[in-house]
């Protein structure tokens, strides 16, 4: 019999681990459960060097108890040294998503929210369910997400379709500004995605501070925003990714930024 590895992450113990004693009692499942986002990760990245992987991750989506009103719907890169920084269930789903592709992920909520469900399913997860559905409805998206389908509440259907095409209409939008930046300005962008402050662009692309800062004023009044947070929220959404940085680079790059 093949088993379904299943990892719960709820920081609320006594759903969790009911839970997971409710999944346990499935002959083709084997559960686990985490406490937070990088509970979480740690289990991942541990049963990923014993090569028995999770197949599927029920993720609270309440995580953390700490999620804004509105939060772009972008990847959270996925750094070497961990990811203690993240903690809510939006944020944990594209983590996991970037650091372990083949990992299913449903999300588990209190009430129904297109809003935020649609910024589930562009952060990676393939379903959304409540936290109060049947055990075996639960089953069936547990199954139905490992065969690629994805899962919404019929009620969700129109609200999320309506938030999606809304976000593409935004990404339209915002890969038109990014179009508008010269190609160095593209450059600087791309840094700044990566996190680098303006000594380590400056380094990295052979330019002075004060050069640097031109471009970055550039860029910000060209995107049409006023700080780099809102900068790089909108070049992810038009698919703007960050320069590579090697280990070197990224402890440069950390160093800059703290100084």
């Amino acid at each position: 019999m093949v088993r379904i590895r299943v990892l719960v992450v709820d920081d609320h113990r006594i759903f969790a681990e009911s839970l997971a004693a409710a999944l346990a009692a499935e002959p083709d499942v084997d559960v686990s459960a985490a406490g937070s986002g990088p509970a979480a990760l740690r289990s991942l990245e541990r049963a990923a060097a014993e090569g028995r992987r999770f197949d599927v991750l029920l993720v609270d989506a309440d995580l953390g108890g700490n999620i804004p009103a509105v939060r772009p719907a972008v990847p959270v890169p996925v750094q070497e040294g961990g990811l203690d920084g993240v903690v809510d269930g939006l944020s944990l789903v594209a983590a996991v998503r970037s650091a372990q592709p083949a990992v299913r992920i449903v999300v588990l909520a209190e009430k129904d929210d297109p809003r935020r469900a649609a910024l589930a399913l562009q952060a990676g997860a393939g379903g959304w369910v409540a936290k109060d559905c049947s055990l075996s409805r639960l089953l069936t998206v547990i199954r139905g997400v490992l065969r690629d389908e994805t899962h919404l509440p019929p009620a969700l259907l129109t609200g999320v379709l309506r938030e999606l095409t809304a976000a593409r209409k935004h990404r339209t939008e915002s890969e038109r500004l990014v179009e508008s930046l010269t190609p160095r300005e593209r450059e600087v962008l791309r840094c700044m995605v990566a996190g680098l402050g303006r000594k380590a662009v400056a380094e990295r692309l052979y330019l002075s501070p004060h050069t640097v800062r031109t471009h970055m004023q550039n860029v910000l009044g060209k995107l049409g925003v006023h700080s780099t947070l809102a900068a790089v929220a909108l070049a992810r959404r038009a698919g703007v990714g960050p320069v590579d940085l090697g280990p070197a680079a990224q402890i440069r790059a950390e160093a800059s930024n703290s100084a």
